[in-house]
């Protein structure tokens, strides 16, 4: 098990979300901005969760006095044929308005079996004729790109044509997983270097940017926030009746994709370690999610003995998940690779604490060992953790309080703190 060294007295405070080496200014201060944000993680109407991350940042910042906004989210083109799982691009919309903010969904070509070099050149062409017609009514001021290939640097290309700047964030797996494969290290180097500055969800991407040949000044490091309206406590009991879980069982909770990073096969054979060889044989995992790997998952529990102590609970509306992290007495993250994982935060704002591999941007988020304990990439020692941190008192108070630090407020303020700077012409 590891744990954070050195126990607090008090929470932590957050450090200020702004770019390094920029004091705040007056709010009067603030220039008047057109931003259009381009990527292709955002939510539409078919997948509500995509990207809930980026439309939480740029929702928030457009509320911002001065600031508005404009989505440009494009989807892969694929007729609307079924028997693939990829004909539901077909059924999303050209165009929605999600949160006040209009959404644009044009189609790119991404050709199967067809190198990932040219996924960006093909993803600019595509988007041009909509952005063409989005500029004649919204000239704007600057694009803001959230994953840095292929949508950063088809951003980059736009803005080139324009003569706009460019903001990117890297989000992790864009960085961490993409720099190891043949030629495209190169192109996300090309497209973060033409960006005057760029932003990392965490110190560690940071990290992973610089080794890309990123000047370390040209990075902002702005975390993601939680909404604490939308994420808040609701009683244990109530929740577990409206959910149909047991009373009577400690209930353990995943939020994620069923891939293989998120090690959700970790997890349950660190549920068979702890029911077998630490004594907690009422403990039921309550999966929520979908993904490819749901079948062989659903084996897994089989062949250990836990087809009744595990829960695949299915894919669940955003609005809805306070109730599944109240219902819980722990929330465990067994990923590989995390950047910032806003799930973490969701859980804490509910008053739930957390178990969590200490990978990447995780140890940034955990940082105190009164909210949750950070474990190694392991069954036997996730199991260690789950049952170190099942035997001790947890405040869901002060969990709560915790994650009241990191609203999306803030970030939308450092976010707006960075456009100023690039639009000032202020690179560094």
């Amino acid at each position: 098990m590891r744990t954070l060294t050195g126990r607090v007295d008090s929470l932590p405070q957050s450090p200020k979300l702004h770019a390094a080496g920029e004091s705040e200014p007056p709010r009067d201060a603030r220039r008047p901005m057109k931003v259009l944000v381009f990527t292709s993680l955002y939510p539409n109407n078919v997948v509500n969760h995509h990207g809930v991350f980026i439309k939480e940042r740029m929702t928030h910042f457009a509320r911002l006095d001065g600031c508005q906004v404009k989505v440009v989210a494009p989807v892969p083109y694929f007729p609307p044929i079924k028997g693939n799982w990829r004909w539901q691009y077909s059924q999303v919309a050209s165009r929605e308005t999600r949160d006040g903010l209009e959404v644009y969904h044009p189609r790119y070509i991404m050709p199967p079996k067809i190198g990932m070099t040219l996924y960006g050149w093909l993803m600019f062409l595509s988007v041009l004729p909509t952005v063409r017609r989005i500029r004649r009514h919204f000239d704007f001021d600057l694009i803001d790109a959230h994953y840095v290939y292929p949508d950063g640097l088809a951003a980059i290309l736009l803005g080139r044509l324009w003569g706009k700047p460019v903001v990117i964030s890297a989000r992790g797996s864009d960085v961490n997983q993409y720099a190891d494969l043949p030629l495209i290290p190169t192109l996300l180097r090309y497209a973060l270097l033409r960006a005057p500055r760029s932003i990392a969800v965490c110190r560690a991407l940071k990290d992973a940017m610089v080794d890309l040949g990123v000047p370390g000044d040209r990075i902002a490091v702005i975390p993601n926030g939680v909404d604490l309206k939308k994420f808040r406590p609701y009683p244990m009991a109530a929740a577990r009746q409206e959910l149909g879980l047991p009373s009577d069982q400690t209930i353990l909770l995943s939020v994620g994709s069923l891939i293989p990073r998120k090690g959700i096969d970790l997890l349950i054979k660190a549920l068979a370690i702890l029911r077998d060889e630490h004594g907690r044989g009422n403990v039921t995992l309550a999966v929520v999610g979908n993904g490819p790997r749901e079948s062989e998952l659903k084996r897994l529990a089989g062949s250990l003995g836990l087809g009744g102590a595990v829960r695949f609970c299915g894919s669940v509306a955003h609005e809805k998940l306070h109730v599944w992290y109240s219902a819980a007495d722990l929330f465990c993250l067994t990923s590989a690779r995390e950047g910032w994982p806003n799930v973490l935060l969701e859980s804490m704002a509910c008053g739930t604490p957390v178990v969590a591999t200490g990978v990447w941007g995780v140890p940034e988020v955990v940082r105190s060992d009164e909210v949750g304990l950070l474990t190694e990439l392991d069954e036997r020692a996730i199991a260690r953790t789950v049952a170190a941190a099942l035997g001790r008192p947890w405040d869901r108070e002060r969990v709560r309080q915790y994650a009241e630090e990191h609203s999306w407020d803030h970030v939308a303020r450092s976010v707006q703190d960075v456009f100023e700077a690039v639009l000032n012409g202020q690179s560094t």
